[in-house]
Order: C-alpha cells, then structure tokens, then sequence
C-alpha cells in the first residue's frame, strides 16, 4: 500500500470536474512535517484562490467536504490560511501493519505500468585499472536498476565498456618499446597498466613542452593588456552613469581575469612539467619516441582497421583487463546483464554515418562529418576528416542496436556531469534521426573530493585505484569491529570467532564506500572521508547495519517465532513512538517511487536513516523483551520484525548487504 499515492489519488477525485489542470495541486498533498499535528497535510486551498476567486479556509473546506476519505483517516482539520491536516485512523493503521507483516515484499506493490529500461552505468576503460571515478556510476546505476527492478519494470542492464579507444593505441605502443616480459607474464594487467601510464607521462612531457612557451607567452600578453588598460582606464575616470559603469567593470574584469587564467594554467604545467622533468629516464624516452602521441593513434588506427599484430596484442591484453574488472564488481556485489563494449558496434559505424547522411540529418564540415542541430553553436561531429569515428558514433550505433533489440521506453546513461552537452547532442541526435518515441535521460553527478577540495587522488598524485579504497575500507572497518568487541568482552558478552569477525568487516567496509557515495545528492560533489564513512554514528552504512543486527538480537534473544497471523487490533499502536515507527515503516513504497521521479537514490537513504533513529527512539521509549503486557511484547516484537525486513529490503535496493549481528 502507497498510503500516500492513495491520498493523493483520493483528492485527484475530489478535484475531478471542478478545477482544471488539478495534478500540480494533487503534487501538494505531501507528508507532514510535524507527527504533534498531522501525518499526511495537503496545502492545495491556497494556489486555488486565484482561480476561484474564495478565500483559502473557504476552499479548503469544499476540499474537505468533497474528499471521501473516511475508510483511511479521522475528519480532517483546517488549519491556518487553509492548511487540511489528515491524522490516519488507528485501526486502518493496524490493518496497513498486518498487511505488510505478512507481504514478502513488505507492502511494496508493483507497478501497473511496467516500462522497459536500459541503464548505461559503469562503463570503465578496460586496460587501466578502475579507480575512484568509477564507484558513482557504477553504485548509482546498480541501485536505480535493484530498485526498478523491484518496483516490476523490465529493466536491463549493459556495461558500455571502453575496449576499442586511444588507449589500446597506447598500450600496444608501450607494448611494442618498453614492455617487461617477466612483468607482463606475472601479471599481465599490472603491467599493462604500468605501460599505459608510461606512455601517458611520455605524452604529458612532450605536450607541455610545446605548450609551456606558448602558455608563458600568452600571459605576458595579458599581463601588458591589463597593464594597459589601467593606464587607458584610471579609477579617477571611471563613469557615473549606471550602464556605462557597469560596462566599465566588465571590461576591466575580463582584462584582469585574462591575467589571472592564463597565469594559474602557466603555474600548473610549470608544476607538472618540473615533475616530469625529474625523471632521467622519462626524457630519455621522450627523445628517443619524438610524437608519441601521433604514433599511439597511428596504433589505434591499425587496430580498427584489422591489423593482424595489433588485434592479436588486443585479443592477449582483453581478457585479463576484464576478468581483473569483473573482480572489482564481484566484490562491490554488482551484476551487468549485458557488457557490450565499443568493439562490439566497431562494424556498424559506417553505416550509422552512411544513414544520417542518407536522410540529410549529417552534412560535411570543414572536411569532417556532423549533425547541426538547433540553438547549437557547433556540430556534432561523428565522423573526423581522416576518416576516423568518435565516441559519438558509437553511442549513435548503441542506441541504434538497443532499439532493435530491446524497443526501450527509457534509456538513462549514469555518467559524470562533464558529458553533459555530449549527451544533450547524442540525444538531440537520435531524435532526430527517428527514436523520438524513448525517453533518453543523463544521470549526471558531481566528483569525489579529497580534503584539499580537489578531485580524490593519492599523494602522488594518481587517482585512488577502486581495489586499493575497497582494502582500505574494509581495514578500517575491522578496526570499528574489533573496538566493539572490546567492548562486548568488557561487558562480559560472547566474543565473535575471527573468522565472523572478518566477514563483518569485508561486509561493512565495502557498505560503507557505496553507502557514503548514494546518501551523497548525485549532482553534487562531496568530500571522500574513511573515518565518516565507517563512523557508526550518523548517516553511515555502519549505523544502518548496527540497526539491522540489533533488531535481529532481540528477535533473537526473544526465542520466539515471528508469527503475523493476527487480527489487525492486536497491532493498533498504544504509544506515539511506536505510532512514527508504524508510519515511517509504510512509507517505505511512496519513497522508492519518489527516488525513480529524478533518480535520486540518496532519498532512499535519508528515509533509511530516518527509521534508524526513530527505531533508536522507540527502544528508548518501549522496551520490547521486557514489555509491560505480552500483547505488548508482541506488537513490539512484531514491529522489531517489520523493521529490520524494510532495512534489509531498503539498503538491498542500494546494493548493500547486512549482517545478523555486530
């Protein structure tokens, strides 16, 4: 039961052929934010008092007289300029209870209308290893897939993975002239990963080494330019007049901003370059392979048009790449239905251009190919002068094939937010060329931050790999375990065995990285921290867990049989606490359907939070094992049930596994 898509469909009818366009008041029946004065309040009368021409308290009592929703709620209240405040009834409550105590799926229905979805989530470069950057889309995309897939839509999954890039160009280059053969047999992904950022380095070098004079030159030139312009332009005549004055401090703001932008870029490759130039060996090389970053193209390029050698060397690197990442993901609990990489649609993409040129969607551009598309300042190339495809004519032939395929009603692509116009183009695009019928959606979301506010790296400057996160994770976590049995020993409790005590910790480590990730908004950026994220206070996957193994203690420790064959007035709550614990309990499908309207899986984790403390409250205030009455004990053991079934059911959807005690 959705109590409050119930609610809102009640005023959907008590609307119906009396207000026009009704649904943006239907949207304003909403949760209450204080238990002391209603459950549920719709504040609906007050936007109707423009079209109706009434005073709010007068509309909000037609509401009240034509809403029909006696069966579900006491009389409604009018409060204020015209608030209706809906208090559920007791015995409905009860019966609610009863309902989801004995639904395996915890009162959660499915939907009447099942959609078909694709989730483009993951999607790492298979010849370097994965690394922080990955776990958002990779733990967002599972999650938005688990919970779609609970609420009964046909969703399907596909790892979109970079096996045919620039990188392989780089690899097999690196491969060819600085491979270590023992390296290489030992362990092949290491070295390969090793290879590639050789080759990066080498690259770096030889770039800033071009760029370096040019970037010092430009900011000499705005150095003099604004030199200039104060000379031209003294605070003694700056204008009185309101536009020429602030049309004045934009000049003089883009003059000094010139100075300011071109001498951060110069401090920055000056730093990196210095780096570089450090390592002997490094310069050796860049000497001895003049243009490697031409050369690692001329590679791909080999590889993409059949090269024997070079797709021999792809055909050797790949499967270790891939069974190295498929470790990473069998450890984070994350399953793909498809991984249909780039290679996969390699021999689609002349008939992609072929087509969009064929029905004039794509026309040339100075040599190259592209799609001009309204309101766009530059076309969307999709085939380079030297013949070459782009990333953008893959995503083409992707979504080509998975129409052919799966005829998606949705499609979403759980991807960082600096793809964003790349995505407004593609799907611009592909509505063009005729899927305008499939909702195309960019789950975008911000970057993991270090302390110092900038992209999460190691101290040397790398990014963090996702492997090395996980361990460190999982140490700290047998570190939070071990304190507690200490604790436990000191009171005189049972001391687990090591071998549980170290799957509690593998368990809340790896919890603990997705869970800090998804409470996150998606769109913001937020700060990596181990000691919050493993912290067993607060919003943390720890706390959550330490929830759900002390509701299975006492259920324990009651030795009785959870039995939810009852009458639904055995389960009328007599105390507040346990009244919020019932409510928040069946508010658990309204939140999941609210996580799917902007794909936010940190909703699902606020509300989880937000039982755990009210289950911390209800303990305080109602103690189950020693309960006044046995009718007592058993509603709150019963209750204890409920709970730990919704965490367990909700941090699942997060693809976050519990343990039965801690």
């Amino acid at each position: 039961m959705n109590i409050l898509a119930t609610l809102q469909d009640r005023f959907r009818q008590a609307f119906e052929g009396w207000i026009e366009d009704y649904e943006p008041l239907v949207e304003l029946v909403r949760p209450g934010q204080n238990p002391k004065f209603c459950d549920y309040q719709a504040n609906c009368a007050m936007p109707m008092k423009q079209q109706l021409g009434q005073p709010p308290r007068e509309i909000a009592a037609e509401i009240v007289k034509r809403l029909e929703i006696e069966d579900i709620c006491e009389p409604p209240e009018i409060a204020g300029p015209g608030f209706i405040n809906l208090r559920l009834k007791e015995s409905w409550l009860a019966e609610q209870l009863v309902a989801a105590g004995q639904d395996e799926r915890v009162g959660v229905p499915t939907t009447e209308t099942p959609q078909t979805v694709i989730i483009d989530y993951s999607s790492p470069n298979v010849a370097k290893p994965m690394h922080v950057g990955h776990i958002r889309s990779t733990v967002i995309g599972d999650s938005l897939y688990r919970i779609r897939k609970f609420l009964g839509h046909n969703v399907i999954s596909d790892n979109h993975i970079g096996d045919w890039g620039t990188q392989f160009g780089m690899i097999i280059y690196g491969y060819r002239h600085f491979v270590d053969q023992e390296a290489f047999a030992k362990s092949p992904v290491e070295e390969l990963g090793r290879l590639y950022q050789w080759v990066r380095k080498i690259m770096d070098y030889q770039a800033l080494e071009k760029e370096l004079p040019d970037l010092q030159a430009k900011t000499e030139q705005a150095q003099v330019a604004w030199q200039k312009w104060q000379e031209e332009h003294p605070e003694s005549d700056k204008p009185t007049e309101k536009k020429a004055a602030k049309k004045w401090k934009q000049e003089r703001k883009a003059a000094e901003q010139g100075v300011t932008n071109f001498g951060v870029a110069t401090k920055e490759a000056s730093a990196k370059y210095s780096k570089l130039k450090e390592s002997a060996n490094l310069i050796q090389a860049a000497e001895a392979h003049p243009n490697i970053a031409q050369k690692t193209l001329e590679e791909t390029a080999k590889l993409h048009a059949g090269d024997a050698e070079n797709k021999r060397f792809w055909e050797e690197f790949l499967p270790p790449c891939i069974a190295a990442i498929e470790e990473v993901y069998e450890r984070l609990d994350v399953t793909f239905d498809h991984t249909l990489g780039e290679s996969f649609y390699h021999d689609r993409l002349p008939q992609v251009v072929e087509d969009l040129k064929t029905k004039g969607i794509a026309k040339p551009t100075e040599g190259a190919i592209g799609v001009f598309l309204p309101e766009q300042d530059i076309p969307f190339l999709i085939q380079k002068k030297d013949g070459a495809f782009l990333y953008a004519t893959t995503d083409l032939a992707t979504i080509q094939y998975r129409q052919e395929q799966w005829q998606p009603d949705q499609v979403l692509y759980v991807v960082d937010h600096r793809q964003s116009q790349h995505f407004e183009l593609l799907f611009a695009t592909a509505k063009k060329w005729g899927y305008d019928e499939t909702d195309f959606r960019h789950v975008s979301f911000g970057t993991v931050l270090g302390d110092d506010g900038r992209p999460f790296k190691t101290r040397a400057g790398d990014a963090v790999g996702l492997e090395g996160l996980l361990d460190e994770a999982v140490r700290r976590a047998r570190g939070v375990v071990d304190e507690l049995m200490v604790k436990k020993k000191e009171e005189g409790e049972e001391v687990f065995p090591e071998s549980e005590l170290q799957e509690i910790a593998e368990t809340v480590g790896i919890a603990a990285v997705k869970y800090a990730d998804l409470s996150q908004s998606r769109s913001s950026d937020y700060v990596f921290s181990y000691d919050k994220m493993v912290a067993t206070k607060g919003n943390t996957a720890t706390y959550m867990q330490y929830s759900y193994a002390r509701c299975s203690s006492i259920l324990r420790k009651s030795g009785e049989t959870i039995d939810w064959q009852i009458e639904p007035s055995e389960m009328t709550c007599q105390d507040p606490n346990e009244r919020q614990l019932a409510i928040k309990l069946l508010q658990f499908p309204e939140v999941l359907n609210l996580v799917l309207v902007d794909d936010r899986p940190n909703l699902l984790t606020a509300y989880l939070f937000e039982l755990a403390k009210l289950v911390s409250a209800f303990y305080e205030a109602c103690p189950v094992l020693k309960a006044d009455t046995e009718a007592e004990r058993k509603r709150r053991l019963l209750l204890c049930d409920l709970v730990a079934r919704v965490l367990k059911t909700g941090l699942g959807l997060l693809g976050i596994s519990v343990v039965k005690r801690m």
